[in-house]
Formats: C-alpha cells, structure tokens, sequence
C-alpha cells in the first residue's frame, strides 16, 4: 500500500509524495505498464510460430487448424525477422523520445499503437496479420527505451541508494507478465481459438495504457519533457526525406505487385538483410568517429568482440520461440507424470529460471568479489556463450530420441531452457553493464540501442539461414550452431588479454 515518501525524496522526482516498496509511487505505474505489456507480447510471441505453421505440413498432429499453413523454414524467417525488428525499433524509439515526444508522450503512444497491433491479429486474415504484427514491433520498439529512462527519472540521481533497487523491482515487472502469458494467453490462443489469444493480448496492453495514463501524475514531470527537440529545419528535412523514401517504396512494391512479381520474400529478405547492415553501419560509424579520443577508440574496439559474441548468443538463445517450441509441439509429450499441459507452457520456464536464479547470481558475484575471486566480464560472456552452445549440444540427444516417432521427455526440453538462462544471466546483464562502462561520451544515450542491436543481428542470422532453405529443426544445423557459440566462447577466453588491454580501466 502506498506511504507517505520518505523526506530523502525530491518533490520534482516524486509529485505525489508516496511510496511503492520504499520507492517513488510512480515505479508502481511504470511496474504495471511494463508488466502488462510483456503480458501481450510474451502472449502473443508464444502463439506465433504455432498460428504460423498450423494447417500445414508441420503442424503437429492433431492440432488446431485455421493458422497460415507455412512451412517450418517459413514460419521462423517470419518469427526472427519479427523479433528482430522489435529490438531495431529500440534504436530509433529512444531518439523518439529525445527529440520528437518525450518519454512519457512516447510510451503512451506506443501503448496505443501495440494495442492497435494485437487487436489487428485477432482479426482473421493474412493481411489482417502481418498488419498487426508491424504495428507490435513498432509499438514495442517505442517503449522499450524510454520506459526505463522513466524508471531513472524516478530517483536523486545516479547516487540515489534506491535506485539500483528500483530497476530491479522494475525487472520482475518483465518477468512476472513473461512467466504468466503463456499460461493464459498461450494456453486460449493454441488450444480454443487463435484470434480469442491474440484479442486477450490486446486485452492486457488495454490494461496497462489505461493505468498508464491514470498513474502518469505520479511520475516525474521531466518525463513530460523532450530533452533535445528537433529545430524547425531539422524537422523540415526529415520529415522530405521520410516522405520520399515511403514514395519510394510505395513505387518499388506497387511495381512489384503489378508485375505479378510479389511473394513474401520480397519483404523478408530484405528487412533480413536490413537487419544485419544496420548495426554493422552502426558500429563502423562510431568506430571512425573522429571525435572519438584513443581510449574510446581502443573500447570501441574490444566492445565489437562483445557485441559480436552477444549475436551469436541471441541467435540460438531466441530459437527458443522457434525451433524448439516447434520441437516442443511435435515431438514432446505433452504431459508429465499424468499432467497435461500446452506446449507454448515452455516460453514460461525462462522467466520462472529467471526470477528464481537472478538472485543467486547476484549473491553469487558479490560473494566471489569479497573474495576477489568474481570473474571478469569476458570470463563471464566466455561462460554465457558456452553455455548456449552446451544446450544445443544437449538438444541434439532427444532430436535423434524422436527420429523413429518416440515422443521424448518434457524434462529435455525443461533442461535446455534452463542451461540457456544461465548462459543468458552471465551474459545478459554483464553485457548491458559493460555497454554503459564503454560507451563513448558522445554516445552515452546510443549505445543501450546499439546493444539491442545484436540481438536484431542474431535473429537476423537465423533468418537468413532459414530464407536460404536451411531447416533449423536437423540435428546437422543445431550441431554446427552449437560448435560455433562454444568455440566463440573459447575464442574470447583464449585472448581475453588482449581484449582486456583494449578495454583499459573497465573490468
């Protein structure tokens, strides 16, 4: 229940002068916000590759018909390219928020626009569909950056004592609406009626606008403001160049379509390829960045090791929604030890390890540091990549268990979930650390943007991989993904020196 604020806080950060948990009230609003948002998403991702594919050839037997009918090479382009795309709009969503809205503006309009978007999928139809699912990614993309600088806002400062506290509270808020939407939204959507799952996704992003925009009173006035907004010129020129460049794809598409040309790879491969450019364009230009002193140059170069080996990481690690889920459907039993269960119940067990093991690794670093035994950031991305590899490695045991039509252990699949969530909790966090330790100054506000990146360059990769033709569900591909995330582990491990060297004072 809300309190009266403790007299630390500054009246500007906290108008209304109460308190959640011990923090400003408006961390409760943005908990609520962010809960239900990933309530929609984490819903709506779990139903995905399953609408997707249903009707088709690889639908599992027995399964709810009135999906699209693709194929399993298909159905994970769509799903990468889609997931990948939500995190490129995080780029351009912060810069929103900077220059055009500010903060709070931007994730009530981001809000409205992800409602728009499920309320579009729950609408029969192809069109219909792929409609709703831009209208998500540009919606999630939106709130993602300026939602947590909101949560900033809510503290004295960097030095505030409550602060860290606050952004973990703020965490669970991903987690708790990750770990129930499968259950509720995942469950309805596969097992009774596709677009009833997609509406009730709309249901949960509804609730939390709606509270958003009651609760906004409680947040800090600052959040209202727009930081470095766009001078006249400024916004005369990229408003002619947005312009032009629509035109110019309305041209390129209307000539496509009118030739009889079109099919859907007309779209994927190119957002595919747009995908793995643009954080390689990223990187290059603030790496040649003029303005940049040695030492940012030399971290700039150790965070491309980074960031490389954090696309490796995403690229199996986002699978999970993919590859596995559909593994999970055709080839899992679908109960333990008598109790039934659907199979989009497996997106629920990363958010569940989660919140279960964070916290001990949270102990666990801090116990090593006293120490001085904790081990260094490329130690930990080493461990967090060969982590991911060991679980593909270990997917390759119930893959050939099923090949003569043995439905395999829940257990198998429990076991991956859980070896790839701690491979992401050494690598996950330890990378959005290490991104504000070496950021350049000129970039400080970007490179949290640039880190989203390299989850947009993984799934891009596995994209590619399945445009190409290549199915990711053959124990060959898992085993040659595997080989590679373990053997980039070890890379870095091996020249951990000379990464270290580059990265000077950061540790």
């Amino acid at each position: 229940m809300a309190s009266k604020t403790l007299d630390t806080d500054v009246p500007s950060a906290n108008p209304s002068g109460k308190t959640f948990l011990g923090h400003p009230r408006g961390l409760a609003t943005l908990f609520m916000t962010e809960m239900w948002e990933r309530f929609s998403y984490y819903g709506m991702r779990a139903l995905l590759i399953y609408y997707l594919v249903s009707g088709g050839a690889d639908a599992a037997i027995g399964s709810q018909g009135g999906g699209l009918a693709m194929k399993a090479t298909t159905a994970t382009a769509i799903y990468s390219v889609y997931v990948s795309m939500v995190y490129l709009m995080a780029y351009p969503g912060g810069w929103f928020g900077d220059r055009v809205w500010g903060a709070r503006k931007t994730v009530a309009i981001a809000g409205f626009v992800i409602m728009s978007g499920h309320i579009a999928l729950a609408v029969p139809g192809q069109a219909a569909f792929f409609f709703g699912l831009l209208l998500v990614a540009l919606g999630s993309g939106l709130l993602k950056a300026n939602i947590s600088t909101m949560v900033g806002q809510l503290y004295n400062g960097p030095e505030d004592p409550r602060r860290d506290g606050g952004f973990t509270v703020f965490y669970m808020s991903i987690n708790l609406g990750a770990f129930v939407a499968p259950f509720v939204i995942g469950t309805i959507g596969k097992e009774y009626n596709w677009h009833l799952g997609f509406g009730l996704a709309a249901v949960g992003m509804a609730v939390g606008l709606t509270q958003f925009l009651l609760g906004s009173r409680h947040l800090n006035p600052v959040s209202s403001e727009v930081p470095n907004p766009l001078v006249p010129e400024e916004r005369k020129r990229l408003l002619a160049k947005a312009g032009l460049t629509l035109l110019g794809v309305a041209v390129f598409y209307g000539a496509v379509v009118g030739l009889g040309l079109y099919t859907l790879n007309w779209v994927l491969v190119p957002l595919t390829v747009a995908g793995l450019l643009i954080p390689v364009t990223v990187l290059t230009r603030i790496k040649r960045d003029k303005d940049l002193t040695t030492d940012e140059q030399s971290k700039m170069s150790a965070y491309i090791w980074f960031f490389a080996a954090a696309a490796i990481f995403w690229m199996i690690y986002d699978q999970g929604g993919s590859t596995l889920s559909l593994f999970a459907d055709k080839k899992t039993a679908d109960n333990l030890f008598g109790f039934g269960f659907s199979a989009t119940w497996y997106q629920s067990l990363n958010p569940l390890f989660v919140m279960a093991f964070a916290p001990v690794f949270a102990w666990l670093w801090l116990w090593l540091s006293r120490r001085d035994k904790e081990p260094n950031t490329i130690v930990k991305f080493s461990i967090g990549l060969v982590l991911v590899g060991v679980s593909f490695f270990v997917f390759i045991i119930p893959m050939t268990m099923a090949d003569n039509g043995t439905l395999v252990s829940p257990l198998w699949l429990v076991s991956i979930y859980l070896i790839q969530t701690i491979g992401e909790l050494c690598l996950s966090p330890v990378g959005l650390s290490v991104t504000t330790k070496m950021a350049p100054r000129k970039y400080a506000s970007q490179m949290m943007g640039v880190w989203f990146l390299a989850v947009t360059a993984g799934d891009c990769t596995t994209s590619l991989l399945s445009l190409a033709g290549v199915s990711l569900n053959g124990t060959g591909i898992i085993a040659m993904q595997a080989s590679l995330a373990a053997l980039a582990g070890f890379a870095i491990f091996t020249y951990r020196k000379k990464v270290q060297a580059l990265m000077g004072d950061v540790h």
